[in-house]
């Protein structure tokens, strides 16, 4: 006897919608066994990880800080995965534009006279550096037939090492007492607040015209039809005259931008100068987010926002009830694959098969 995976002739929107809500109750009924198993309460935890975060101010301007890069990122990395490539260098992309964009506001520092044009500049430079970044998985696919898994995983380590290298060497702050960091960017070189006196900046505004653009030009656009096209069906695609190494390039450069815009939002936002260390990962956790949010930018937006509600109430669990952060990072892992095994039967429905592995019965 086998189990089988057969298509489902209609696929049932109802259970579309259904699907990553009950993968998502399963996730906080097995992270309860796993928290009751650790000695605490899972009722407490359940209100320290879910109903904290969202019941303060600040709190809230802490999700949105952190689910408007994951958005960002993981909306340009959804135009790659549904053309069926796969960027997983985001972070290295990321930092990239972080460091491109940081390199302008540290070279206009104490710049007087007209300012306006330095933060345009240092987006823009951002944006540029990170597309940049993605060109090179993106061009040894096209011309060499290399992975650009392998070439796109490998470069974020170089993208960090330049970062190291630039903020202790070039771009240190000559009167930072020899910490690694730039000097802190001039208020015309950093995003404005959205609030008087909050931590809420215009990222956030800039993450979310980014999930609307990329919601009309996957829905309304033959570029998005194109990326749709090839990803579901290449053969058909390339019978319909669409060209696999136009698009592989004009993929990477926009996950490559989104990443590298996002990079440079979080240096001219909440970082203010170049340091080390420019990002918490945000790069690798996009992948999640991506595809917890189907590949859709307005699933990937509510994907972000529930990642950064479970890191921000994981560390809230850290201090209040003494409960490792790993345990986080696992439940957003076991989140992912629960939605995704929720996926799959929403499209198939599993059949029960007499016989051996080739459907032969036994004589």
């Amino acid at each position: 006897m086998r189990l089988d995976l057969v298509p489902r002739t209609r696929r049932s929107p109802v259970l579309d919608i259904l699907s990553p809500a009950l993968a998502f109750v399963a996730a906080v009924l097995i992270g309860g066994l796993a928290v009751a198993a650790l000695g605490v309460s899972p009722g407490e935890a359940f209100v320290t990880y879910f109903v904290t975060p969202l019941s303060e101010v600040w709190s809230l301007q802490e999700i949105a800080l952190k689910a408007a890069p994951l958005a960002l990122i993981a909306t340009g990395l959804a135009f790659c995965y549904r053309a069926n490539l796969w960027n997983i260098g985001a972070e290295g992309q990321f930092v990239i534009g972080g460091l491109a964009g940081g390199w302008v506001g540290v070279a206009t520092h104490g710049m007087g006279g007209f300012t306006l044009w330095i933060l345009p500049a240092m987006l823009i430079a951002g944006t540029l550096a990170g597309a940049a970044y993605a060109m090179i998985p993106a061009v040894l696919k096209v011309r060499l037939g290399v992975s650009e898994i392998l070439t796109s995983l490998m470069l974020v380590y170089v993208a960090q090492l330049l970062l190291d290298y630039m903020v202790r060497g070039p771009l240190r702050d000559p009167a930072g007492y020899n910490f690694p960091q730039s000097v802190g960017f001039d208020p015309a070189a950093r995003l404005p607040y959205l609030m008087e006196g909050e931590t809420l900046h215009a990222g956030v505004v800039i993450a979310f015209l980014a999930v609307v653009l990329a919601t009309v030009v996957l829905a309304r656009t033959l570029f998005g039809f194109e990326v749709r096209v090839v990803g579901a069906s290449p053969r058909a695609a390339r019978f319909a005259g669409f060209s696999d190494a136009r698009l592989t390039l004009a993929v990477f450069a926009i996950s490559g931008g989104a990443a590298g815009l996002a990079g440079i939002v979080e240096v001219a936002g909440k970082i203010g100068q170049l340091q080390p260390e420019i990002s918490p990962g945000y790069g690798f956790t996009a992948i999640i987010v991506a595809f917890l949010g189907r590949l859709s930018p307005p699933g990937i937006l509510i994907a972000a926002i529930v990642i950064a509600l479970t890191t921000i109430g994981g560390e809230g669990a850290q201090i209040d009830l003494k409960l490792p952060l790993d345990l986080t990072r696992a439940f957003q892992g076991l989140l992912l694959g629960l939605v995704l095994g929720a996926d799959v039967f929403a499209g198939y429905h599993v059949r029960l098969v007499p016989g051996g592995p080739s459907g032969r019965t036994a004589s």
